[in-house]
């Protein structure tokens, strides 16, 4: 599948950190799409990054996304203390500082840039509908972005912890459930203790009762992270029935 490396730039005052080298309020985003043959214009999916950041793990589910006839790109969402940090799945340290720094109004606005280059800049996707998908923190920056930020049609959840909490001020997600105006898929295994399968019956029961479409499943057998194929956690049929489904869904309300 093509695919490139794309600088979103924020609009206001440019900054610079030269500790960081970070270039104000530029964030890196891997895009990836169908080949020529496919067309010129595809519906979108926004991916949220794992903890680990845009990782070559994450570029594959863009790409997988890609075959099946989508635009997918993938923000870095740890831009403003990093330009574009890859992880190792053993630098758990590193992993909770970049994470413990996310703040929920912060990544409502990097999804609204996301989703202004997909509607009005980027020619491949403008006017196309635009959907949702994350994994382990991006599963709950996903729900996030599904209760604030206009201009996505559909969305699907992996294995999203502390939808519960709140990341600096203000409601936790699941507190502007009432917000979400598009479908919602959930992907979760019943092994997973972030979140719990208690708390994955919390947040159903709460999408019930306010009402939202949605589509829960818990895999037996699967925990945290069983889609990466990258690590230990992987549980292989979970993660092709979950792709499966989350296809489906997309091409349920994103394509039509």
């Amino acid at each position: 599948m093509p695919s490139f490396w794309e600088n979103l730039r924020f609009a206001g005052e440019r900054e610079f950190d030269d500790l960081h080298g970070q270039q104000g309020m530029d964030m890196a985003t891997y895009v990836s799409h169908p080949g020529p043959s496919a067309g010129t214009t595809f519906p979108a999916i926004i991916v949220i990054m794992e903890a680990f950041g845009v990782t070559g793990h994450i570029e594959k589910v863009c790409d997988r996304f890609a075959e099946a006839g989508y635009a997918a790109v993938a923000p870095a969402l740890y831009h403003r203390d990093h330009p574009n940090p890859k992880l190792g799945y053993d630098e758990m340290p590193a992993v909770m500082r970049y994470m413990g720094n996310l703040k929920d109004n912060e990544l409502v606005e990097d999804i609204n840039v996301v989703i202004d280059y997909l509607q009005n800049k980027w020619a491949r996707t403008r006017g196309q509908k635009i959907g949702i998908v994350g994994y382990c923190v991006g599963g709950r920056i996903t729900y996030l972005g599904a209760t604030s930020c206009a201009g996505l049609s559909a969305a699907s959840v992996y294995y999203g912890g502390r939808i519960l909490v709140p990341f600096g001020e203000g409601p936790a997600p699941i507190d502007l459930t009432s917000q979400i105006k598009i479908p919602v898929m959930g992907n979760f295994g019943d092994q997973d203790e972030n979140p719990t399968p208690a708390d994955v019956d919390t947040i159903d029961a709460k999408l019930t009762s306010e009402g939202v479409t949605h589509d829960f499943k818990m895999y037996a057998g699967a925990g945290h992270g069983f889609n990466c194929d990258d690590r230990g956690s992987y549980h292989e049929a979970s993660a092709k029935d979950a792709l499966d489904r989350t296809l489906g869904w997309f091409d349920k309300y994103i394509k039509n």
